[in-house]
């Protein structure tokens, strides 16, 4: 599964090596979002999505490059 360069870059901010604490970080910072974010909200949405339909092998070969 491709990322788009700004869901890439999603994965480095708020990643922690982990499938599962990358989802979780990405609901919390989903949380904070205010009104005027929601292109944000929109592409972590949308990588959260991703994430939700990748296997942790599949995980694995897209964070390790």
């Amino acid at each position: 599964m491709k990322l788009t360069t700004d869901e890439q870059m999603l994965v480095l901010l708020y990643g922690d090596g982990t499938k599962a604490g990358l989802e979780q970080a990405l609901m919390e910072m989903q949380g904070t979002l205010q009104p005027d974010e929601a292109e944000l909200n929109r592409m972590t949405e949308q990588l959260l999505r991703k994430l939700r339909h990748m296997s942790e092998a599949g995980f694995r070969k897209l964070t390790e490059g």
